[in-house]
């Protein structure tokens, strides 16, 4: 991690110290319920996530409204980490509760499909092009399924993936990369988790070439962009020759669209006129209800068409999929609902707009103080590169990021109504969001920036 240039560290210390005993001092209750949770949570809080990402406290919510949230102990916040851009729709939009509303009342889960399997089937197929789907109740299980698919298709065993990437918390999704070797990710995985697994940087089509070469690769699993480490964007003919690659080494494309979705409907896919077998779903699809999706070609779906049989004769075994609470009534009634009523292209021109205004106000305001500051750019999303170079791979977006600087920001921005994104992530605008609230976001970036630099 880096220093970012420009900044007086012992003011960044300063103001630091300074933040954190604000927060803590005007947020009593929220202390007084971490507390209480102690004694029956690990960590205190339901999800590791939630003391993990953020550098401070877990704020304790009360209520959303819109784009923002609204903590216990009274504070309004606009959310601009959207909880990981799973809140892409705001908070509860009309259409949502309503139809939630009404599923709960009829019954949330059968173990039987509904109507609206078909309308929100038939809806991500004419977003994403691709003509069968099924779904799940996250995006790691999305990429979980289309990762079995893949192998039993092709008879292969390895699945590809590139540095920096994000897909998800199942054991193969979890390998990175240190001092040339392969290793698990995190605690709790078994050593072996890397024998089936490539890691090549993004960007690097003569190691995607190398990669593929023997035959033996499954899948590419890739997002259209890097979302995980601040927002890496493909070079001109990278998805090109990513495609041209795959389909000549006989590999399948699957393409994670599930933080690229905010981007518009249909997608970075849709946008770039990518061609992927598979596309994998989750978050703000189901506007905050849980769900994941997997589209695919009509030949990879010719996999999923096998059903097993348990009973007189052979045993015909089928693709290791599916989970009780999958592509149940209540998340496909709030997909509908979102996708149908809230999702729209104008909703999605809207918040690209405000996110565009977003980067520009980043970008302005590090500008009159004199810092070299890039903002990232992708629709509704932006963030910061310190070092003023926009990365190409995962090692550039980690070699110009600022820790410190960044937690600062993050307490700072609390500390006046702001919650800011995840470090690696950058700030992204709801639909629900206003000009007014991108003003709100970039007027107290400016009075941090001129108290880092006067």
């Amino acid at each position: 991690m880096a220093h970012a240039p420009g900044i007086d560290r012992r003011r960044l210390g300063e103001l630091s110290e300074l933040e954190l005993t604000r927060f803590a001092a005007e947020r009593p209750r929220s202390a007084g319920l971490l507390e209480r949770a102690r004694a029956s949570m690990p960590q205190g809080v339901p999800n590791g996530w939630m003391a993990e990402l953020f550098g401070h406290d877990p704020l304790w919510i009360e209520r959303g409204e819109g784009a923002c949230m609204i903590d216990v102990d009274g504070h309004r916040l606009l959310d601009t980490n959207i909880a990981d851009t799973s809140m892409f729709c705001g908070y509860s939009p009309e259409p949502v509760v309503k139809a939630v509303s009404e599923r709960i009342a009829l019954g949330p889960q059968f173990l039987m499909p509904t109507e609206d399997a078909i309308v929100v089937a038939e809806e991500l197929g004419r977003r994403w092009g691709l003509p069968k789907w099924r779904f799940t109740l996250s995006a790691t299980t999305a990429n979980t399924e289309a990762i079995r698919v893949a192998r039993q298709l092709t008879g292969r065993p390895k699945l590809l993936m590139f540095e920096g990437k994000y897909h998800g918390h199942a054991d193969e999704m979890l390998v990175t990369r240190e001092d040339g070797e392969l290793r698990p990710e995190m605690l709790g995985l078994l050593p072996s988790v890397t024998d089936e697994v490539r890691l090549v940087p993004f960007n690097d089509l003569e190691g995607l070439e190398r990669a593929l070469s023997p035959g033996d690769v499954a899948c590419v699993v890739t997002e259209p962009a890097l979302t995980n480490v601040g927002v890496v964007i493909a070079d001109e003919d990278f998805h090109d020759e990513l495609r041209r690659l795959t389909r000549e080494t006989g590999t399948l494309l699957v393409i994670d669209e599930t933080h690229t979705l905010i981007c518009g409907p249909g997608g970075l896919v849709r946008a770039w006129g990518l061609e992927p077998d598979v596309i994998t779903l989750g978050k703000s699809i189901g506007a905050g209800v849980a769900i994941g999706a997997y589209g695919m070609t009509e030949e990879v779906a010719a996999a999923l068409e096998v059903t097993a049989s348990f009973g007189g004769g052979d045993f015909v075994p089928e693709v290791a999929t599916g989970g009780t609470l999958f592509g149940n009534a209540l998340q496909l009634a709030s997909a509908r609902a979102a996708l149908t009523e809230v999702l729209t292209d104008e909703a999605y021109e809207r918040a690209s707009r405000l996110g565009e205004r977003l980067a520009d106000g980043i970008e302005a305001a590090a500008d009159s103080a004199g810092l070299p500051w890039r903002a990232h750019r992708l629709g509704p999303r932006a963030g910061y590169a310190f070092d003023g170079r926009l990365p190409r791979t995962a090692t550039d977006s980690h070699e110009s990021h600022d820790r410190e600087l960044y937690r600062l920001l993050r307490l700072w921005m609390v500390n006046r109504g702001v919650w800011e994104a995840m470090e690696w992530a950058g700030p992204a605008i709801s639909i629900a969001a206003t000009d007014a609230d991108v003003d709100h976001y970039v007027a107290t970036l400016e009075e941090l920036v001129t108290e880092l630099t006067a």
